[in-house]
């Protein structure tokens, strides 16, 4: 189950990725942005970023030519951290993103596979095989790095790009406080989720010491 969960999800995840690109690219420069801009809007997508993250987890343990490009991506701790960050995604455009962008065609079949059914695919392979009860408190303080620097990103971006990838973190349309808000709302809820990932690797590896002896 684990081994069909991983290639579900490797498959699945590049597949989502190029798709998006393939579509993003040619809107983005038709919306008049410039080639390299359209990359790096694609780029600054907080779900494509954490894809791309779980992706490299699955290529860098299913061979060892994986594993010898990408050694950190197949640490037990960064497969926990990448597992809280997926399910934020998923759980963000369940509730937030949903009211505010309908996409169509190809567009609803990449939020679809990104944000919804990657996450849980990921998350699934990570209970069944990826955790192993080796992450402990302090790793959360090292995984909450990724959404601070993301944060600091978009933000620093905003001013300079005109843009945000996130409407509710464009400062100009929704002021600073209420961006502030959304920010630390979204952290704490990177938080809790680290915790929860914390607890459940603990958990399962305890689980199944249990069921060999």
């Amino acid at each position: 189950m684990g081994r069909f969960l991983q290639i579900s999800g490797l498959v699945i995840g590049l597949a989502g990725l190029i798709l998006q690109i393939c579509i993003t690219i040619p809107a983005s420069m038709e919306a008049g942005r410039s080639f390299l801009g359209s990359l790096i809007f694609y780029f600054s997508f907080f779900t494509i970023l954490t894809n791309i993250g779980a992706v490299l987890v699955h290529v860098s343990l299913l061979s060892s030519s994986g594993y010898a490009w990408f050694p950190v991506f197949a640490g037990p701790r960064v497969r926990a951290g990448v597992a809280a960050a997926i399910a934020l995604v998923f759980i963000i455009y369940a509730t937030v993103l949903t009211r505010l962008w309908q996409p169509q065609g190809l567009f609803l079949v990449c939020d679809v596979l990104l944000h919804y059914v990657t996450p849980v695919l990921f998350v699934l392979w990570w209970l069944v095989a990826g955790a192993d009860g080796s992450t402990r408190w302090r790793d959360i303080s090292w995984w909450m790095v990724y959404p601070i620097a993301y944060l600091i990103y978009v933000l620093a971006r905003a001013p300079i790009a005109g843009e945000v990838p996130y409407p509710f973190l464009d400062v100009a349309k929704n002021g600073a406080a209420s961006v502030a808000i959304s920010a630390l709302a979204v952290t704490g809820l990177f938080l809790v989720l680290c915790v929860i990932a914390v607890l459940l690797d603990q958990g399962v590896s305890r689980l199944r010491a249990s069921k060999t002896r």
